[in-house]
């Protein structure tokens, strides 16, 4: 059984090793050795004077219209004459391109980049580095006129472009001239401390006759990582998808290059998003009205690698009668992933806060950190606290593994002094540590499994302090100023290497000596990833090692196994 033990030990190990160097060639800029990702397909190239819609091959069936248009490409703007409308709230400085009154630009006021001291975090943007943009506009002219798109020069109407200290709403409104016998008038409504920002569509048939057309909305990005994204700890990057039929599906870029996106094509209800660590954009629309979805690749002419990714969904309108305006409000998101103002945007938004697999654990978890820093004021000391209720609530599980651990290591004389005698008999060598367990009633496994039980829910709060966006620029103490970012110093690492060096000490050797200096090898190789992890998370670790070697030393004391430690002899 002992073997067994050891056995599981040294695949858990090699597969740590496995993973952990796959991460490092990812870190330095190289191909993965063991798990690459998947080839990018080539980039489709177009002709500068290639139309600028979308040919029908290019576009899925849902974005086809009942007339004879189709859905613009997002592409990037060569209008040498562009103009921008700057606006401010006090969370939030957007960045309005005419042409359409495309979003391009979003910055947040109150979220420091951790990458670029005296900046703020920009999310959306159109530039040499990023393109990332909100797109609104009509299709579906029955008489096949263009109607207003998102490359359509739009007219801003005179009024204040900055919240007033006094005021809790501003808005802006830019206006389209008419085309195929519409007009779109669209206004964006910003909140004091709110990220939600209000679009009001108006659709005037200023023409002759009944219009039919589609509104559509669309987020386009490249398909980079955010810059300064560690590899070690790997977080989704891409468009999502949520209805309520099939709930929430995200799209790796990968998949959408090879044309093997599967959602929901037609729903009444959800959103659509770009998600990023800690970040994420959503266009909802109210429940009720009906709308096609699609993701899919396009090429806008940028010079960027991977560019770009384009998350759509289109809404058929009523037929608007000569003279009358149809109305169609919508919310666009654009801030951090904090989930209790996601959620009171919309029921479903919580999950672009994405913990995988372990959601049914980890949101507990968030919610039970989320009221220890209600009361205690810092998310460093509730991380402390949270792993001080957990380790309270396996305490029992722990004790009985200390327990067999404090058994084996009373036994590990006799089982060292007779492997020594039957060296040369592995047979007689397994029949007689049998013998021993049996007489001393150890399970060689009795270490292992209650601690298994508790891995699942320590994976899910790791995935909770991973992406928990409260966490950035939180401080803690002295140094740590950023619980989201490295230790600048290294001190928690270092911390947190020697707690884990000590556990391992006070664990009983394996009888093999080579095995026995291997197991010092396991703490070592995995402390290194932690010299790139958040701080939050290198506390979070610290503080269940330290719990873990006091209940430890409690335990073997009280059963009369003195604590020592077991250092390897190299």
């Amino acid at each position: 059984m002992n073997d067994i033990r050891r056995t599981i030990l040294w695949v858990i190990f090699g597969f740590s090793m496995v993973l952990l160097w796959d991460q490092w060639q990812v870190h330095n800029g190289n191909k993965a050795t063991f798990f690459p990702a998947p080839a990018t397909a080539a980039k489709e190239v177009r002709s500068p004077a290639a139309s600028s819609v979308t040919q029908a091959a290019d576009v899925p069936p849902a974005l086809t219209g009942a007339g004879p248009a189709v859905l613009p490409i997002a592409e990037k703007s060569t209008n040498q004459n562009k103009e921008f409308v700057d606006v401010q709230s006090d969370v939030l400085k957007l960045r309005f391109d005419t042409d359409g009154a495309t979003l391009a630009r979003l910055e947040f006021l109150q979220h420091a980049d951790v990458n670029h001291a005296g900046k703020n975090v920009i999310l959306l943007d159109d530039s040499a580095e990023r393109i990332y943009q909100a797109q609104t506009g009509l299709i579906g002219s029955a008489t096949g006129e263009g109607l207003p798109t998102h490359k359509t020069r739009m007219a801003v109407r005179p009024g204040p472009r900055e919240l007033d200290k006094n005021a809790n709403e501003l808005t802006v409104v830019f206006e389209s001239p008419v085309q195929g016998g519409l007009k779109l008038v669209k206004t964006f409504t910003l909140k004091r401390g709110a990220y939600d920002v209000a679009v009001k569509h108006d659709i005037v048939n200023v023409g002759q006759q009944d219009m039919a057309p589609q509104l559509y909305f669309q987020l386009v990005r490249d398909g980079n990582k955010p810059v300064g994204e560690s590899s070690f700890y790997s977080t989704f990057t891409g468009p999502a998808v949520y209805t309520e039929a099939k709930k929430y599906q995200k799209v790796e870029f990968a998949d959408i290059k090879k044309k093997k996106v599967d959602v929901e094509k037609e729903s009444a209800n959800g959103y659509i998003a770009m998600v990023q660590h800690y970040f994420v954009s959503a266009w909802v629309l109210p429940d009720g009205l009906n709308r096609s979805i699609s993701i899919d690749a396009v090429d806008i002419g940028s010079s960027l690698p991977d560019c770009c990714y384009r998350a759509t969904l289109i809404a058929p309108l009523e037929s608007i009668k000569a003279g009358e305006t149809k109305s169609v409000s919508a919310t666009f998101y654009a801030g951090p992933q904090e989930e209790k103002k996601l959620e009171a945007i919309y029921p479903g938004l919580e999950l672009v806060k994405d913990y995988g697999w372990l959601t049914i654990m980890a949101k507990p978890l968030y919610w039970l950190l989320d009221k220890l820093n209600h009361y205690l004021g810092n998310w460093g000391w509730s991380i402390v606290a949270l792993v001080i209720l957990l380790k309270a609530g396996f305490y029992w599980l722990n004790a009985h593994a200390y327990q067999s651990m404090a058994k084996m290591k009373a036994v590990n004389p006799r089982i060292m002094e007779m492997r020594e005698r039957l060296k040369d008999n592995p047979q007689q060598m397994q029949m007689e540590m049998m013998k021993i367990y049996r007489e001393e009633k150890v399970n060689p496994m009795g270490g292992c499994l209650p601690i298994a039980i508790q891995i699942p829910v320590f994976i899910a709060l790791y995935w909770v302090l991973l992406s928990t966006v409260e966490m950035r620029n939180a401080p803690w103490v002295g140094w740590i100023h950023d619980l989201a970012a490295p230790d600048p110093f290294f001190i928690l690492p270092l911390v947190m290497t020697g707690t884990t060096m000590l556990q391992t000490a006070l664990n009983p050797a394996p009888p093999d000596p080579m095995q026995a200096k291997m197991m010092w090898i396991m703490p070592l190789a995995f402390s290194v990833m932690f010299f790139f992890f958040p701080a939050g998370l290198v506390l979070y670790w610290i503080t269940n090692n330290v719990l873990s070697i006091a209940q430890q030393w409690v335990i073997n004391t009280r059963m009369g196994v003195p604590p020592q430690f077991n250092l390897p002899k190299f």
